[in-house]
């Protein structure tokens, strides 16, 4: 089983655990900051002697030269929404102010060309907006008498603010598209293994228990007049219901070729669930379990919650390794007649490996989708996620009235 066979959306541990900047986290706010300090920067900050910077009095700038810092550094707000616009306004805003020594605004039109890479759709106008913003740089380095070398150089750094924005653009459409991509094996899965299963069921079951029918319903017709005819019927459903039984062992046998159990032993319930406590704690687990579920279940709601807590027990000991701290809390639903199953791991045992290096890409295990599946078939929820201070979590939500889906 794999903690990485989830749904789209439901991120993995190595990926959830990443640092998230403000550029992420508010990205209205973060945007907001970054056009304001550029625009102070373009309009208070100037070369001084020997390439130091030097702090330009705001007297010195003519109320003309305002407009285009104003008109740069505000368009930078909408540099995701709009890139291509932004970058257009920052051109032409550097544009009148060539040659002079209020040529500042290089710094915004890179910010601006990597935004075009980052968030523009259209790649053509990435190139495009490259190829102006170097003319425009060249021209006004011509004008100031920059050297060729300094010239080349912000050429090179405009380019590599597009290639930049442009790569991380594509690694981000890349981690969608394989997310998608996981998304639709695990829908491929269930739907297989449903089908799967039904088919199997269907073709060894159905004729034997249509045999059954109709040989009990001649036993109802005959039983007056002809006792022997009816006892002679009722043997044949018995034998044909061996056969059924027979036949329907062997293909759960055939499903479930790994079990513990032997094939003609109960299913396992909330009563087996110490048992099972204690032997992963014998393989090392740190585990703990606490049942607050004193009312009587149905007989499948017990074998699910069973098959549940095992298949996240194993994942814990596969993923996290002995020694990490775990806990198995059951209990009745706050408001509603279900039960609450949930496993949390602390993530700190002795595993050698994380889950990514565990789970390569286009590897996963069914584990995570045929937990979900067992609750969905309950009418149920199923949801695994990282813990906000390491380890994992998992919560399923479980009826114990009605009719399963």
């Amino acid at each position: 089983m794999n903690r990485t066979a989830q749904p789209a959306g439901t991120p993995v541990r190595s990926v959830s655990s990443k640092f998230h900047g403000p550029f992420v986290r508010w990205p209205r706010t973060a945007d907001a900051t970054l056009a304001l300090a550029l625009f102070l920067a373009a309009t208070f900050l100037e070369e001084g002697p020997g390439d130091a910077m030097a702090v330009r009095p705001i007297a010195d700038i003519p109320l003309p030269v305002f407009l285009p810092y104003i008109a740069a550094g505000a368009a930078l707000y909408w540099r995701r929404s709009r890139p291509i616009e932004v970058m257009c306004v920052a051109l032409a805003s550097w544009a009148p102010l060539m040659g002079s020594s209020y040529s500042t605004l290089g710094g915004i039109v890179i910010v601006a060309l990597y935004s075009v890479g980052r968030h523009a759709d259209d790649r053509r106008w990435g190139p495009l907006g490259v190829v102006a913003a170097a003319a425009t740089a060249t021209i006004d380095c011509l004008l100031l008498s920059v050297p060729w070398g300094q010239i080349s150089f912000g050429w090179l750094v405009m380019s590599g603010a597009w290639y930049i924005g442009r790569r991380l653009r594509l690694r981000a459409e890349r981690a969608v598209q394989r997310r998608q991509e996981k998304a639709a094996e695990a829908r491929r899965i269930v739907a297989e293994e449903r089908t799967h299963i039904a088919r199997e069921l269907h073709d060894v079951v159905a004729h034997r228990v249509s045999m059954m029918t109709v040989q009990a319903g001649a036993a109802r017709m005959v039983a007056a007049e002809d006792p022997q005819g009816a006892l002679e019927a009722m043997t044949a459903v018995e034998e044909a219901g061996r056969q059924a039984l027979d036949e329907l062992r062997h293909l759960l046998g055939v499903l479930r070729p790994k079990t513990e159990r032997d094939g003609l032993g109960p299913q396992p319930g909330l009563a087996d669930l110490p048992r099972l406590v204690a032997q992963v704690r014998e393989a090392g687990l740190d585990v703990s379990l606490t049942d607050d579920i004193h009312a009587p279940l149905p007989a499948r709601v017990e074998l699910s919650v069973y098959r549940i807590v095992q298949e996240a027990l194993t994942n814990v000991l596969k993923h996290s390794g002995p020694q990490t701290r775990t806990e198995v809390r059951l209990g009745h639903e706050k408001h509603g007649p279900g039960i609450t199953v949930e496993v949390l791991d602390d993530g700190k045992g002795a595993a050698l490996r994380s889950v990514s290096d565990a789970a390569p890409a286009g590897t996963g295990g069914h584990g995570i989708v045929g937990m979900r599946e067992r609750a969905l078939l309950l009418g149920g929820t199923l949801d695994a996620e990282p813990r906000p201070g390491g380890g994992f979590r998992l919560t399923a939500h479980l009826p114990v009235q009605g009719e399963p889906t």
